[in-house]
């Protein structure tokens, strides 16, 4: 599996849903001290991550985060954790870990599902600018 720097975490995100590369281009705006690293589940590393962990993308195929000690967060907590990270005051969103993970869940499932609908698909992966790059794993 791809080695993370111990002090980072990565983001496993479809790279072909538009809804998906926005939050990705979102996190990279707003993550100033570049804390996220980022991996679309299609490349290599997504891949090694997917194999690795025994995800089944058919149940969980939109954004997984990934912490070396802590391991996979999936849905609703994974995009919470990663808001918290943001800084203020996008970190407040912190306050939703109050709803029940399972209506969260919902709601997120419920907007992953209807994605491609309503935010479209990409033919290909994003692919990163050169100064971005290295905030990429491939």
């Amino acid at each position: 599996m791809t080695i993370l720097p111990q002090n980072n975490k990565l983001i496993l995100f479809d790279g072909v849903c538009n809804l998906c590369n926005g939050a990705v281009r979102y996190v990279i705006r707003h993550d100033k001290k570049e804390f996220f690293m980022f991996a679309a589940m299609q490349s290599n590393a997504g891949q090694d991550l997917i194999n690795t962990y025994i995800i089944d993308t058919r149940k969980t195929d939109s954004i997984i985060l990934y912490t070396p000690k802590q391991g996979i967060t999936y849905k609703s907590t994974a995009v919470l954790k990663i808001m918290s990270k943001l800084g203020f005051p996008i970190n407040l969103s912190v306050i939703f870990f109050i709803v029940p993970e399972f209506i969260r869940n919902w709601i997120y499932d419920f907007v992953a599902r209807n994605r491609y609908k309503w935010f479209g698909k990409q033919e290909t992966c994003m692919v990163p600018t050169p100064k971005l790059k290295r905030r990429f794993l491939e």
